[in-house]
């Protein structure tokens, strides 16, 4: 029995990093498969529109039957707080991240996402979420590692550097190698363009963490949030796609590549991941669900060079390590905050299970036992007194007469 308990304590505690890490797989995934997509023509801005449709149809049946009693009133301070978080993380941070990634590389797209981390815990300390205690350590490695990380980003956006040739990747240029036309080819002026929407895209989406903490504090249905949050994020979509797109074939889909990563990016990244991540957030914080991105960024350097033959620049791959050691200085201090947390809510009968826990239990049992026998003492003294009167027999009476005579 002890054995199962500890097992089961250990994967209840491994639960958050396994979930977040199969969100980072899903996430890399829709990176190449959008880059695809993108290539071939398709707006953003209409696979925003899909995506968060394909999101919206998947989870809303889920919410309707499994929170129907669990489910609260949308007050309108709340559908306030759900109408800006389909704004920041539909339409701008979506919008940008893809119009950032059809000028660079997927690659580079996830490497400055790692900024993420250090975005939410700068806002997260501006919103009072975090608490900043310079004195101690895990406050300056926090501190310290936004630096760093805000650092390796704009070594990222300013220097670019030389092509990084992998065996792999030139045995695949080789064979892939043809004749790129000049008008798609990402110049300097494009990759700039894309980084600062790479940027703008990140702090869309820390502004989304923070106010989705908020929000699941007044509104716990997880998934009635999210599904509310696809679908105002889908008419918001299509009223900015009507804007930026005149055309009307642009909202032509067929069974293709486009239709794949409408539907890939909205049931996994939209739906399953905004779900995923409200738990995760709501037991280990906001800092804690953007801690895997680097995870992201590698796995999708691997697929992307195989895939599509992606190349990697000296200057994004010096960003993109500075960017790491900055980020895991953030997540070393959120970590041991999380510690220090965890060792102040214990709460006092748990701190005494040791040895003078045990000679506590046998103390409270004497006394208990005590109680009782002073208990049974008073009743017995307190019952009324029988008199019990014995006759003298008369010979003894005459006896002791005759003694006295």
């Amino acid at each position: 029995m002890e054995g199962k308990g500890c097992c089961g304590n250990f994967l209840q505690r491994c639960k958050p990093y396994i979930a977040m890490i199969s969100l980072q797989f899903g996430y890399a995934g829709m990176n190449i498969i959008t880059k695809v997509s993108l290539n071939r023509g398709m707006s953003h801005y209409v696979l925003v529109v899909y995506r968060h449709a394909f999101a919206t149809a998947v989870i809303a049946p889920f919410a309707l039957l499994l929170e129907r009693k669990v489910r609260p009133k949308i007050t309108f301070p709340i559908f306030m707080q759900l109408f800006v978080l389909g704004l920041l993380g539909p339409v701008i941070d979506q919008n940008f991240y893809y119009a950032g990634l059809k000028f660079t590389s997927p690659t580079f797209s996830c490497a400055m996402s790692n900024m993420l981390p250090a975005m939410t815990f700068v806002m997260a300390v501006l919103c009072r979420m975090e608490k900043v205690e310079i004195k101690k350590i895990r406050c300056q490695a926090k501190m310290v590692g936004t630096i760093v990380t805000v650092a390796g980003a704009m070594l990222m956006t300013i220097y670019k550097g030389n092509v990084i040739n992998l065996v792999w990747s030139q045995h695949i240029h080789s064979h892939t190698s043809s004749p790129v036309p000049a008008a798609t080819t990402s110049s300097d002026k494009d990759w700039l363009k894309g980084s600062i929407l790479l940027i703008l895209a990140t702090l869309a989406w820390a502004s989304f963490f923070i106010l989705q903490a908020v929000t699941m504090r007044r509104y716990p249905a997880h998934l009635s949030l999210t599904a509310i949050v696809c679908f105002l994020g889908t008419l918001q979509s299509i009223a900015v796609t009507f804007v930026m797109e005149h055309k009307a074939s642009v909202w032509t889909i067929g069974w293709d590549m486009n239709l794949l990563a409408a539907a890939y990016a909205g049931i996994v990244s939209s739906g399953i991941a905004y779900y995923v991540q409200g738990l995760v957030m709501q037991k280990r914080g906001p800092v804690f669900v953007t801690a895997f991105s680097p995870l992201m960024m590698i796995i999708v350097a691997i697929m992307g060079s195989f895939i599509l033959a992606e190349k990697i620049y000296v200057g994004g791959a010096l960003g993109a390590v500075v960017i790491v050691i900055g980020l895991y200085a953030v997540l070393w201090g959120k970590y041991k905050e999380y510690e220090e947390n965890k060792i102040e809510t214990i709460p006092e009968p748990i701190k005494s299970c040791g040895e003078h826990g045990h000679t506590l239990a046998i103390i409270d049992d004497i006394e208990a036992n005590n109680h009782t026998q002073l208990q049974k003492i008073e009743s017995e003294t307190n019952k009324p007194a029988v008199t019990i009167s014995v006759p003298i027999p008369k010979k003894s009476m005459t006896a002791m007469e005759t003694q006295k005579a």
